[in-house]
């Protein structure tokens, strides 16, 4: 579903070089859940940006779906976004005057899609806000802002979904509720899944966790897959 080839990714701070990524090298399959640990700074959010075309690799080569995501140009990333990949964001991004209805559509109407009223009326009710449609993110809470954050991720049914400290802004009881919904988007669609947290039980819900550490990815633990079976940290 998604490989990173020898990625490196560096920033200009003043005069000073940042390498935020040096010569990763990732591979995340069909309905696997992965969780990206580390100190902040360490390149995390980096790599999803890359992961899911927002940016391009200084060097090496991003995989999607069998597409050299890195070869395209901005208009074909962006297309290729909208139709394969969902991104969960710790602050939502929700448009402030828009309906959570029409939050959830945007991906949709972008693409030029026809005939959306009932996928996103679907994907609302997945994620237990058909009774808030009609409210705008300045009336609902930080737990039912994300959960719009998450159906609008989903609507295009991506094959890969981008999530960078989705639990991050919210008490332990709603992040359990927002793991579950993207833990079954793995379980029952199929979808892969790469998790940034700093958060140790949202990462144990992983099937795999990894480690960044200046820009290096480490293998940080050994787990069992995301539906509910034990998982040893080490």
């Amino acid at each position: 579903m998604l490989r990173l080839e020898g990625v490196s990714k560096g920033f200009r701070r003043g005069r000073e070089e940042v390498v935020a990524l040096e010569s990763v090298d990732l591979e995340v399959g069909e309905a696997e859940f992965v969780a990206l640990v580390g100190p902040s700074g360490s390149g995390k959010s980096t790599l999803l940006h890359l992961a899911g075309g927002l940016d391009r690799p200084d060097a090496g080569r991003v995989w999607l779906e069998g597409r050299d995501v890195s070869a395209l140009t901005a208009g074909e990333r962006a297309r290729l976004r909208r139709r394969c990949v969902g991104f969960v964001f710790q602050f939502f991004h929700l448009i402030p005057n828009l309906t959570v209805t029409e939050n959830v559509a945007l991906p949709l109407v972008l693409d030029g899609a026809r005939g959306v009223g009932q996928r996103v009326s679907e994907v609302i009710e997945r994620v237990g806000m058909t009774a808030r449609a009609d409210h705008r993110p300045a009336e609902l809470s930080g737990g039912e802002m994300q959960r719009v954050a998450i159906a609008r991720a989903l609507v295009n049914h991506p094959r890969l979904i981008l999530a960078d400290e989705p639990t991050g802004n919210l008490d332990s009881a709603t992040g359990e509720e927002i793991l579950d919904v993207l833990a079954d988007q793995v379980a029952t669609a199929g979808a892969a899944l790469v998790m940034v947290t700093h958060n140790p039980a949202a990462a144990a819900r992983a099937g795999r966790v990894l480690t960044l550490r200046d820009g290096h990815l480490e293998v940080a633990v050994a787990t069992t897959n995301s539906l509910g079976d034990e998982t040893v940290l080490t």
